[in-house]
């Protein structure tokens, strides 16, 4: 137990919680990545899970976005692909960044080089862990965002 641990006292989960979220980034890293060039909503699964997004650019790839869902299908192709800013956040980010000039370019900058895997998790709470932990391990390029 370290300092702090036992400091201030509280009881922390066993191993096996570590082994859960070590083998969901093995999983999800390992996962054949969807193109949103190639995405059509029977492709993707209406099941709760995490999904990381990625831009692949010159060779490399770079996370760019976690997150967690009730519905991928929904999330991913309804709101991250098709959806508005209200509903795509990732889309938003790229246009506040200037990395993208409006909605429309940030659309065509997903469909020309982001690429998506996901793993299915029907327990909330698993789900809220495992995209804390992929957000800690990969460190996204947006979807971290001030706070409320």
């Amino acid at each position: 137990m370290s300092k702090s641990e036992a400091a201030l006292n509280i009881t922390m989960p066993g191993p096996e919680h570590m082994e859960i979220m070590d083998s969901a980034l093995d999983e999800i890293l390992g996962a054949c990545p969807l193109s949103f060039a190639d995405m059509v909503p029977s492709a993707i699964p209406e099941k709760p899970g995490v999904y990381v997004i990625t831009a692949m650019q010159n060779g490399v790839e770079t996370a760019y976005y976690v997150g967690r869902t009730k519905n991928l299908r929904q999330r991913l192709y309804s709101n991250h692909l098709m959806g508005p800013f209200t509903n795509a956040r990732l889309k938003k980010y790229l246009v506040e960044s200037h990395e993208c000039a409006d909605i429309g370019s940030a659309k065509q900058f997903l469909r020309d080089t982001c690429l998506v895997r996901w793993l299915v998790r029907d327990e909330m709470r698993i789900r809220g862990a495992i995209e804390g932990y992929l957000t800690a391990r990969l460190f996204p390029k947006y979807g971290i965002y001030e706070e409320h």
